[in-house]
């Protein structure tokens, strides 16, 4: 008697010699499940090897320190934090005091008995052969025992000297130098020499210069410094190294956050405390969104690996059909010679079985193998160091699983379907009158339909994302089961076409077993691309409205807010290396020494521009009393508040760079497309220009220009509309009309007056300063001023007695400038040593249209696939036709048209029906998205949120890529058929008289 053991053994050993017979096929459907594995188990391999470990992070972050102690800038005050250090909170109750801030003395806090290691960062701007390179500074020791494992040094050495530096790879790559070149940095007269080349293992791409501490940056003890860049702003840290083998426990960690610093200690990370003995989660708790960041983790994953089983299933299955069909012979003899119907199934499945076994195998194998030969290449993608070569046996071991899974479902369908033949059918060679179903069209148009509704109802109603992925998918497989009843509806055109379309057609539909899987495995692919590719394009014109130009197009700008020496060869430098047209210089007002900048600071003042009573927004205005200005409101009054013309904003820009008030004339207003005849006249006739409607005094509250008597050094100025009812004029009228005529309100502050103004700003009252009357005109039609607030003429601003500096010019251009000319630009301004803010208004660039490109050739490469493996069994399973063609005296090129058609057929069904079916997912997460927007614009508007961005409604549409559909529906089948044309040989082999 024999067992289910023998008879499988029997089985594997026929499907294995077919295997081995039939190589062309078997490495096909090899290929088909090999692939996938390849490539998921390299990315494991990828993933788990960048994947560092806690000990491993903690290596490239404290080197061999113990811990790293920071200043969080709370004034010194105890705190807490949570084990890792990475969240800080002041001990104690704030709402009713202000809040901390200020420097802590961090070397103060170190614990006695240890060893501290300086390590400094800051911003600087290099030298490069180039011009000025934007770096990063870090003063670190280097070479002390303590930082080995922050940086790896490629080759020379670290810095031993005050004048010697290292430079990361990327630095020496970006700037032309090498290791023995010399460094200088702009504003400072040292020289310093590069010694050494190193990486950061966690930011390979990160252009950094290493040194000495004190020898670059603003050092904590000036006696330390040998050189300092001037204006660098510095963060330090502390190293610290314990004696004890214990490191520096969670004891400590307490101990030093009562003296106002944090740590994050490599024992307290490793072995971190109970949650009880952490004082930070008794205070503000304890959260944790790492359970369903990995729920969403593991949804994702499935979901993708269950489309890459379906998307092989879909492809691998006829194949095995196929096989099965030239195998018949085989298999009836089997039946002949007494096997049932489970040994002619055993056989099949069993091709599955070997076939997924050694794709598993192959899979995997190249796929370590790729990524270990790969690992230099991977690691300058990611941009980090591997943690080591983590090899999972069991992850590897599932997904090489997922081939052998997979190999075997492809195989059922053909298994049932040769077990369901007669042995004369099987031995005569006969296939029978085989009738399609009429079960499977009901079932896929109800998963159509309940999909549709699903994902319907996941973006309107619900706010569950998965169910819009979920129903999208279950109408994505209703589609698959209705292939091949919409195959045979494709039949039906076959009557107006030429010969050899016609039999390729007619060809596809007697054949849907094999035919139906191939469209259905183009249909899958080409889904996603177009869903991926919808959402895409319809984000693209989501950011596009979105979009807040600078400048008008083309248009230029080059200030220098710092350096009024520079700015008129900045201006000559632009002129005359840029394709410019019209030019428009512009001043900035400055309130003390011409150095001053025009926001204050220092022994500098500052000015405002006044905006009236009447036209301050009820939203945003403070009184004495401190309350919240939106709890004065209800709901329905802040949602009609928050549309008021005075609670709006303009629209940003680089106008407003060199402060509220720029000193020009009307080439700004051809410069910035603002087109209004009677504002330039103004600016003739020596009046200021207003771009926003609420800084215009009310009528009647004209003074005359450059009237200083509105207010004395120090004191106040009576307001112009102080009444209550004066504060809600104008809520109707939609502001002073465009065109409109009347004076602008300009105070000015000391220096000695900066903090009372503060205060007086903080408790509603008015602030003390010196007012300046100006006459202005409205401009009309509310064009954009791209940040600009008001224009004032160079003779006002002196009657006015305003102190004014060069700020820059703005530029019109007859074409963009190239990156060759900008290049050359930036290397002239670089020679001029300041700060230069230089703006050239592009125009939106879409980021995502190389994804979509690369999204569309991916569709087309697996488009083309498929309808070639379609087309391979197409031929081997219709061999005798084209036999019975050339015996009939077609002419050879027939049987490559044939080839061409057949292939282009099955790509055209599969992208067509894939195309609408890719559609729906992306409008349903739009749609999400718009209802989620939309909800938080209302809670915005309820809450009295609302600015100049805000007050417009969201706008989240959905956009069809039709150059992406264009290209899928014509080019690809187009270059499907081609090619399977050109592949096929017009001659077929001449064959012999089959053995009845």
């Amino acid at each position: 008697m024999k067992s289910w053991y023998h008879s499988w053994r029997a089985a594997i050993r026929i499907a294995r010699r077919d295997a081995w017979r039939f190589k062309g096929r078997s490495f096909l459907v090899l290929a088909m499940l090999a692939l996938p594995i390849l490539g998921v188990s390299a990315a494991d391999l990828t993933l788990r090897s960048a994947e560092l470990s806690s000990a491993q992070q903690l290596d490239r972050d404290l080197g061999s320190a113990d811990a790293r102690l920071r200043d969080p800038s709370l004034d010194g005050v105890p705190l807490l934090q949570d084990p890792k250090g990475e969240m800080t909170v002041p001990v104690g109750n704030y709402e009713e005091k202000p809040w901390p801030s200020g420097r802590t003395d961090v070397l103060a806090a170190v614990p006695p008995n240890t060893k501290s290691l300086v390590d400094s960062e800051g911003m600087a701007k290099l030298k490069s052969t180039h011009g000025l390179l934007n770096t990063q500074i870090r003063e670190l020791k280097a070479a002390d025992p303590m930082a080995e494992g922050i940086m790896h040094l490629d080759r020379g050495r670290f810095p031993q000297k005050s004048d010697e530096v290292a430079a990361t790879n990327a630095f020496l790559e970006s700037s032309g130098l090498r290791v023995g070149s010399e460094l200088t940095a702009r504003g400072l007269d040292a020289t310093y020499r590069i010694v050494g080349a190193y990486e950061l293992p966690d930011a390979l791409r990160e252009a950094q210069v290493n040194a000495l501490p004190g020898a670059l940056l603003a050092p904590l003890d000036k006696a330390l410094a040998a050189a300092e860049l001037p204006g660098t702003q510095s963060s330090t840290t502390y190293l610290v190294a314990t004696s004890g083998d214990a490191g520096f426990t969670w004891n400590m960690v307490k101990e030093t956050n009562k003296k106002g610093v944090t740590v994050a200690s490599r024992a307290v990370t490793l072995n971190p405390p109970a949650d009880s003995d952490v004082p930070y989660y008794e205070q503000e708790g304890k959260f944790d969104t790492g359970g369903s960041n990995r729920t969403t983790e593991l949804a994702i994953i499935s979901t993708v690996v269950g489309l890459a089983m379906l998307e092989i299933c879909l492809l691998a299955g006829p194949a095995f059909a196929v096989g099965a069909r030239r195998s018949r012979r085989q298999l009836g003899l089997v039946g002949a010679n007494g096997g049932d119907r489970h040994h002619i199934r055993a056989i099949v499945l069993s091709g599955g079985l070997v076939i997924g076994a050694v794709a598993a195998v192959v899979g995997t194998a190249l796929g370590i193998g790729l990524t270990f030969a790969l690992q230099p290449v991977l690691e300058g993608w990611l941009g980090k160091r591997f943690g080591g070569f983590d090899l999972r046996p069991l992850e590897l071991i599932g997904i090489a699983l997922i081939a052998v899974v997979t190999g075997l479902l492809a195989a059922i369908v053909p298994a049932v379907t040769a077990s369901r033949q007669t042995v004369v059918a099987s031995l005569t060679g006969r296939r029978g009158i085989r009738k399609s179903s009429r079960v499977l069209p009901i079932v896929g148009l109800t998963a159509v339909a309940l999909g549709a509704g699903i994902a319907l109802y996941g973006s309107t109603v619900s706010d569950q994302v998965a169910l819009v992925g979920g129903g999208s998918a279950l109408a994505e497989l209703g589609v698959v089961a209705l292939t091949p009843a919409l195959v045979g509806l494709f039949g039906r055109i076959g009557r107006w076409l030429p010969l050899s379309p016609r039999l390729a057609l007619r060809d596809a539909v007697r054949n849907r077993g094999r035919t139906a899987p191939a469209v259905a495995a183009v249909l899958a692919a080409v889904a996603g691309t177009v869903a991926v590719a919808t959402y895409t394009a319809s984000s693209e014109a989501q950011d596009k409205a979105e979009y807040e130009a600078s400048l008008p197009h083309g248009a230029i700008a080059a200030l220098s807010p710092d350096s009024p020496a520079d700015v008129p060869s900045i201006r000559e430098n632009v002129q005359r290396l840029l394709p410019t047209d019209v030019r428009a210089d512009v001043d900035r007002v400055v309130v003390g020494k011409r150095s001053c900048s025009s926001y204050g600071g220092g022994n500098c003042g500052r000015y405002e521009i006044v905006v009236p009573k009447a036209h301050e927004c009820p939203l945003w205005m403070n009184d004495v009393t401190g309350e919240d200005p939106t709890e004065k409101y209800s709901k329905a009054e802040r949602r009609k508040l928050a549309k008021d013309w005075r609670c709006t904003e303009p629209g940003g820009g680089v106008g407003n760079s060199g402060g509220d008030i720029l000193i020009g004339d009307a080439k700004l207003l051809k410069v910035l497309k603002i087109k209004d005849p009677a504002a330039e006249k103004a600016l003739a006739n020596g009046q200021a220009v207003s771009f926003r409607n609420t800084q215009m005094n009310p009528p009647g509250d004209a003074k005359p220009a450059g009237d200083a008597e509105g207010g004395a050094r120090g004191g106040t100025v009576p307001s112009k509309n102080s009444s209550e009812n004066g504060s809600q004029e104008g809520s109707q009228e939609g502001g002073p009309k465009d065109g409109a005529e009347g004076t602008i309100d300009i105070r000015v502050i000391d220096a000695a007056d900066i903090e009372a103004a503060d205060t007086a700003m903080m408790e509603g009252k008015e602030p003390p300063g010196t007012v300046k009357s100006l006459p202005a005109r409205q401009v009309s039609g509310g064009q954009n001023a791209y940040g600009v607030t008001m224009l004032v003429p160079a003779d006002l601003a002196k009657k006015a007695g305003f102190t004014t500096v060069p700020l820059g010019a703005f530029y019109s251009t007859e074409q963009l400038p190239s990156d060759k000319q900008q290049q050359k630009l930036d290397g002239e301004l670089a020679k001029t040593g300041g700060d230069i803010w230089l703006t050239v208004e592009k125009g939106f660039t879409p980021e995502n249209s190389l994804a979509m490109l690369a999204l569309a050739v991916f569709a087309g490469l697996i488009t083309i696939g498929a309808a070639g493996i379609a087309t391979g069994l197409a031929q081997a399973d219709a061999e005798a036709d084209l036999k019975t063609l050339a015996a009939v005296g077609a002419p050879p090129r027939v049987r490559k048209a044939l080839s061409g058609f057949q292939c282009g057929v099955v790509a055209a069904m599969g992208v067509l029906l894939g195309s609408a079916a890719g559609i729906l997912p992306a409008i349903g997460l739009r749609f999400t998205e718009r209802r989620s927007q939309d909800q938080m614009y209302a809670q915005a508007l309820d809450e009295g949120w609302s600015n100049g961005m805000q007050a417009a409604a969201p706008f989240v549409p959905v956009v069809v890529p039709w150059a992406t559909l264009g290209l899928l529906l014509i080019a690809v089948p187009l270059g499907a058929a081609v090619l399977a044309a050109l592949v096929t040989r017009s001659r077929g082999a001449l064959a012999r008289r089959a053995a009845i």
